[in-house]
């Protein structure tokens, strides 16, 4: 069974998700809001990792000998959740075993090296490796309730993993805190983006709540028709 999952992001008024624009229009908003969502844990793409936790080179291994089945490795039980990152191939580095005081988790896919994953065993940091050519995102999830306890999922960032889970069908919540601007810039990621099908079905949504919240922020939340 997996997790109860939320999306949970801060957007302008255009729906646009760039982290530098949003700060400036109510950060503040996004973490309120974020902890009342009570969500053990928080999952992020390699992007988003990499712009804030992640050390600016890439792991480049010196054999490229793929795991090549599905393996995973708990580094720790972690009792107030984890901060979990999806890194496809292997290529985040990391300075230390946690990030905001939770412990790292990585999901990556079977064709992660088998050097990538010694790596992480040897700092302490947990993995997932489920899913040949992708990450087997319906059974990652499923794994991590399983076996990590994880029962509350917020995916906090950015727009194609919110759009690779929208696809997959994973989510139980949109949580959206709208800030008081606008960004208007060509080609900047939304809220949900990355699905290349043309032919995929607008997604309804049943509105539950809406409140003000900070100065000049609406944050509004959705669950699945």
């Amino acid at each position: 069974m997996k997790p109860y999952i939320v999306c949970h992001m801060m957007s302008s008024v255009d729906g646009r998700i760039d982290c530098d624009m949003t700060e400036r229009i109510g950060g503040d908003e996004y973490y309120t809001a974020l902890a009342q969502l009570n969500c053990d844990s928080e999952l992020s793409g390699r992007v988003t990792m990499q712009m804030h936790y992640a050390l600016p080179d890439p792991f480049v291994p010196a054999n490229y000998e793929p795991i090549g089945t599905m393996s995973m490795h708990k580094a720790c039980d972690a009792d107030k959740g984890y901060n979990i990152a999806v890194d496809t191939k292997g290529s985040l580095r990391w300075p230390d075993d946690d990030a905001d005081g939770k412990p790292l988790l990585v999901i990556t896919s079977e064709d992660v090296s088998k050097e990538y994953l010694d790596t992480l065993r040897s700092q302490g940091i947990s993995w997932l490796a489920v899913g040949k050519g992708h990450i087997d995102l319906p059974r990652a999830m499923n794994l991590l309730n399983e076996h990590f306890g994880v029962k509350r999922l917020a995916i906090v960032g950015g727009g194609h993993i919110n759009g690779a889970f929208l696809n997959a069908g994973l989510l139980d919540e949109v949580s959206l805190v709208m800030g008081a601007g606008i960004d208007g810039r060509k080609g900047m990621t939304a809220v949900f983006d990355g699905i290349n099908d043309m032919s995929f079905p607008t997604v309804l949504l049943k509105l539950d709540s809406v409140e003000r919240i900070g100065k000049d922020s609406v944050w509004m939340r959705y669950s699945f028709k």
